[in-house]
């Protein structure tokens, strides 16, 4: 009965998705208010059977059905129940299945929040493009990645899921992270897509997406900080950055979309930049279907990666028809999409934003090249090529230390033109800061340029950031007297979109800092020990003392007790670990003992505990500073994106004292003309006004009106 629920629940979610898609143009194209509201319901009706469907297959996964092919892949009576609620997404249908699901919420808060905001076709043909995209997933769910397929003979256990997806419980958190960020840089496109289609090339929907923008932006920034954890805390190779395929393939739909929040902000001060905000929702749109394509096609080979069925051709197939359809109604409006403005000095924000831009577009397309040639030259002529960290530093590390430096720019200067005794002035404690960073580094004997570099730079960046706080609140302290924590709450909360984007600013310089520092100043050492035998490394001493094995649920443990303490401290217990998952190769579970200026990792890498004879272990021990500063930095960031989107009370209350059904940022015009005029419209004929006015011009004279 389960198997059949699901399956039957997206088999009507993909037919209402095509006749939403259909019923929201024909709509829109005929002036039939009640097919695109029929269209809108199918988006709610959708995100009802997409739910259906995945706690479907939760209780298929906990009531252990191995019946059903999903579960029979990935589940096992010996998982704990919190390893087997998330294993929903620990393999390919599975995560496609929960992807789905998030898509169809996604697609009806954005239709249900902007139905009445947002006046004319915009949002029935932004409708369309969602509900297009949700069919997409929905028909992968009934073809080729079908999680409610058929077993017989029904087995009587399965493998359980991937042993590395339930070494640590940041699996838990890192994919639904990934996927809130992927699927949420969905509504921004069909926005845009739907400013094509309508004509509407205003800024409407830049104020429609922008929140949504940030959404999937500040998800998809703690996804990519979660993964790098967790390949830190599981992997035990000490590193958090390999410039892995599939790590790229997240990295670059954020370098679009950080791109894309910034240029808006220049489309909409000065009406610049039209086509080039268009194509970045584009890119970033697409560039989230590539990591899909990369992560679940079986192309690559990856910890990260799903292997499995001919997926991969489908998605190819629909990266092919999105590209194309985009580029062909972006074409089609090229000569509506003219600049209204242009940039009237070179110190000026706007030009550190087109800069900025510019190399977040450049960091782009490096990452895309080393991630993709590789594949290209393996079809292509069939030879293997390896593209490594090497090249991806090489070629990255100076748009890297240029980008860092642009965020200590751009808060300073003003829009327009600035005046230079002003930009002297605000920029004598940023340069001060650098200045003093760069010496203190020399003196403490630091050489690498790069590294020299990238701390001087945070330091002017972070001082600059850090004044755009310090200097109005000082203000308000002097005018009003004011306690300094109380006006600085202040001038936050006067324009929260602005210091939560410094506050973002202040968490990545902080995360550039701990890498910069820990990929420079890491030691290692790889040693065995015998038991009471003792390593001094680094000012610490680290004493094996005991080696230990236990029986878990799903797992046999076997782990070492190191003693840590340095000269006049106190001495604490680290327990790496191996975890052996039944046949599997034993997953190594480091153990890490984080502080403010450094951390200690120290993995085991092998043993012996053969009878009569002394107990032996091989260690990696790695000493790595500032590391801690990496996730700190990824936590400011996604509570910089929060700041920004918290809403505004001024905005709410003026919100509730406008009639229902009018938009905040553009009131729906209600005209009333000729015959209505003179006899003096009635209430019913001024919503059927309304009514034209929502679907905009198009819709006089074809059926909907009297």
């Amino acid at each position: 009965m389960t198997r059949e629920l699901g399956y039957a629940a997206i088999a009507v979610a993909f037919t209402l998705a095509l006749y939403g898609l259909v019923a929201a143009v024909a709509g829109v194209r005929r002036g039939r208010g009640d097919l695109v509201r029929s269209a809108e319901l199918a988006t709610y009706f959708n995100f009802g059977l997409l739910t259906v469907a995945n706690l479907a297959m939760i209780h298929a996964l906990v009531a252990r059905d191995f019946s059903i092919s999903y579960v029979a892949q990935v589940g096992s009576h010996a998982t704990p129940l919190l390893i087997t609620v998330i294993s929903l997404w620990s393999a390919l249908e599975g995560s496609i299945l929960f992807w789905g699901w998030v898509l169809a919420g996604y697609t009806a808060l954005a239709v249900y929040l902007n139905r009445v905001r947002i006046s004319g076709s915009l949002v029935p043909y932004a409708t369309a493009v969602m509900l297009g995209v949700g069919a997409f997933f929905y028909l992968l769910l009934l073809l080729p990645a079908n999680p409610f397929q058929l077993v017989w003979p029904t087995p009587a256990d399965g493998p359980g899921p991937n042993p590395l997806l339930q070494n640590h419980w940041l699996m838990a958190v890192h994919p639904p992270l990934l996927y809130l960020g992927y699927v949420g840089m969905t509504v921004p496109f069909a926005f845009a897509i739907g400013a094509l289609l309508s004509g509407r090339l205003d800024e409407t929907w830049i104020r429609a997406t922008r929140r949504w923008t940030v959404v999937a932006w500040g998800f998809l920034s703690l996804a990519i900080m979660a993964g790098m954890w967790w390949s830190y805390e599981v992997l035990g190779w000490g590193g958090y950055w390999a410039w892995d395929p599939v790590e790229n393939a997240s990295f670059m739909p954020w370098l679009t979309a950080t791109a894309f929040l910034h240029s808006i902000m220049v489309q909409e001060r000065r009406g610049m930049l039209k086509v080039w905000n268009l194509s970045l929702v584009i890119a970033t749109f697409l560039l989230t279907i590539l990591g899909t394509f990369l992560t679940r096609s079986g192309i690559i080979s990856s910890v990260h990666a799903f292997t499995q069925g001919t997926i991969g051709y489908y998605f190819l197939g629909f990266i092919a028809v999105v590209l194309a359809f985009s580029l062909a109604v972006l074409a089609g409006r090229s000569a509506e999409l003219r600049a209204a403005g242009h940039l009237d000095a070179a110190a000026s924000r706007e030009t550190v934003f087109l800069v900025n831009n510019l190399l977040l577009t450049a960091f782009t397309f490096t990452v895309l090249l080393g991630t993709l040639f590789p594949l290209l030259a393996d079809a292509v002529q069939g030879v293997q090529v390896s593209v490594g960290a090497p090249f991806f530093n090489r070629m990255t590390v100076p748009i890297m230390m240029a980008l860092i430096f642009l965020m200590g720019v751009g808060p300073v200067l003003p829009w327009r033109r600035a005046d230079p005794d002003e930009l002297k002035r605000r920029f004598i404690v940023p340069a001060a800061a650098f200045m003093a960073v760069v010496a203190g580094s020399l003196i403490f004997g630091l050489r690498q340029p790069y590294t020299i570099v990238a701390f001087g730079f945070a330091a002017f960046a972070l001082a600059a950031n850090i004044g755009e706080f310090v200097a109005p609140a000082l203000k308000r302290v002097r005018a009003h007297g004011e306690f300094i924590l109380l006006a600085l709450l202040r001038v936050v909360n006067a324009n929260r979109r602005r210091y939560g984007g410094y506050v973002a600013h202040i968490g990545v310089l902080l995360m550039a800092a701990g890498i910069a520092a820990s990929s420079t100043f890491k030691i290692e050492r790889n040693v065995t020990l015998r038991q009471g035998e003792v390593l001094e490394f680094k000012g610490y001493r680290l004493r094996f003392d005991e080696l230990w094995g236990r029986e878990e649920p799903q797992r046999f443990v076997i782990g070492a007790d190191i003693a840590i303490s340095r000269e006049g401290g106190s001495e604490s217990i680290l327990q790496p670990r191996l975890n052996l998952y039944g046949a599997n190769q034993p997953i190594t579970t480091p153990a890490v003992r984080s502080r403010p200026h450094e951390d200690v990792y120290v993995t085991l890498m092998a043993w012996s505990a053969e009878e009569g004879a002394t107990p032996t272990v091989t260690i990696r021990a790695i000493v790595e500073p500032l590391l801690v500063w990496i996730w700190i930095g990824g936590l400011i960031v996604g509570l910089g994106a929060l700041i920004s989107l918290w809403p505004d009370r001024r905005r709410r209350r003026g919100a509730a004292q406008r009639p229902a059904g009018i938009a905040d940022a553009e009131p729906v015009p209600v005209v009333v003309t000729g015959e209505l005029a003179a006899a003096g419209a009635s209430a019913g004929q001024v919503a059927v006004a309304r009514e034209r006015t929502r679907l905009g011009p198009e819709s006089a004279g074809k059926g909907i009106l009297p």
